[in-house]
């Protein structure tokens, strides 16, 4: 087996457990303690524990994916890259699932890094040695696109479809993904296959197929019957239904029917900002956006963080704006959006 091969393997979540961590040798404190700190999005914190793990001389491999993820984190991704290469190195030449992991984390950093071709060439080694891997191959269509190989992408999407025909959120993820690169015609192709085929589609997954499909009406009528069973994506999709038709007074009642049923939810509270700036109540969108901010451990935080500067903007409170936005750019330098947003703020 090659060196290249050696080394691959399977994404997961952001911490292993800790059965896996002690499973690995040596004591494993100030790893936990780092990876905890990188659940609340605290990078640097998450650092410094590593490196008192290392002076406490706990694993060097699990240090070193460690550090890869705070990096990615804090958007240093030709750091990660080095960190995560560094981990498989330290491999004992026995393939775990903790080297799957970090394989795909060294790809999804070789593509924030804008390095798709590096990318591929990793999942190219987990399907080598893997080939039942479904998100690879959807991953890998993805890298291929970037690459400007549509053949290719197109191939292995069709490939992870078929080995899970009934997974709509890669089938969505896969639409997504073709629409971003001009594709969206081939992308609602997949989308009407399933409404065309499936024999037992339930309202929530029709639904949500007719709002890509840009049959919103048809959206709404589904998910309607949907939100009674539960589930915020269900609120999420119909809200967005009538958003798409201009109507964000009923969007608006939406979400807040289900804040005020089911509690706070960061996605919601977004949703909620956008229909109010459409309806130019500023005030109302600053506040939704800044509850969403309060929840902790939100998947959001940088989508409503950007999110509130905009509607300091339209408050025309542009000192407040730079200064979030300063702060932000702190957080997130590669932001080209929030680049071009401080240029504006400079000449207000």
């Amino acid at each position: 087996m090659g060196k290249t091969h050696k080394k691959i393997v399977m994404a997961g979540v952001c911490c292993l457990m800790i059965s896996m961590l002690t499973g690995c040798g040596n004591d494993t404190t100030k790893i936990t303690e780092g990876m905890q700190l990188v659940e609340t999005l605290d990078y640097q914190g998450a650092l410094t524990a590593f490196d008192e793990a290392e002076a406490q001389k706990e694993n060097r491999r699990l240090i070193a994916r460690g550090r890869g993820i705070a990096s990615m984190g804090l958007t240093e991704y030709d750091q990660a890259v080095q960190y995560f290469t560094e981990a498989l190195e330290l491999s004992d030449g026995w393939v775990q699932n903790v080297d799957y992991d970090m394989n795909y984390y060294l790809a999804a950093a070789y593509r924030k890094n804008g390095q798709p071709a590096e990318a591929k060439k990793v999942y190219d080694a987990i399907l080598g040695l893997k080939p039942e891997e479904k998100d690879a191959y959807f991953l890998r269509g993805s890298a291929e696109l970037e690459l400007g190989d549509y053949e290719s992408a197109k191939a292995d999407f069709d490939q992870a479809i078929s080995m899970d025909p009934k997974n709509y959120d890669r089938l969505i993820e896969i639409y997504e993904a073709l629409a971003d690169y001009g594709y969206r015609e081939v992308g609602q192709e997949y989308l009407q296959n399933v409404l065309d085929t499936a024999k037992q589609l339930d309202a929530y997954d029709s639904g949500r197929i007719y709002y890509y499909l840009g049959d919103y009406q048809k959206a709404y009528l589904a998910l309607e019957e949907a939100k009674g069973k539960g589930g915020v994506d269900s609120y999420l999709y119909l809200g967005k239904a009538y958003a798409a038709t201009g109507d964000y007074n009923y969007a608006s009642s939406v979400y807040s029917n289900y804040l005020s049923k089911q509690g706070p939810d960061a996605e919601i509270y977004n949703q909620l900002g956008l229909c109010e700036l459409a309806k130019k109540d500023y005030q109302k969108a600053l506040e939704a956006f800044q509850a969403g901010k309060q929840i902790e451990g939100n998947s959001l935080m940088q989508t409503l963080s950007f999110n509130e500067i905009v509607a300091y903007e339209y408050l025309q409170d542009y000192q407040k704006a730079a200064v979030l936005l300063n702060a932000y750019l702190q957080n997130y330098p590669d932001d080209q959006a929030a680049i071009r947003e401080q240029q504006f703020l400079s000449t207000r």
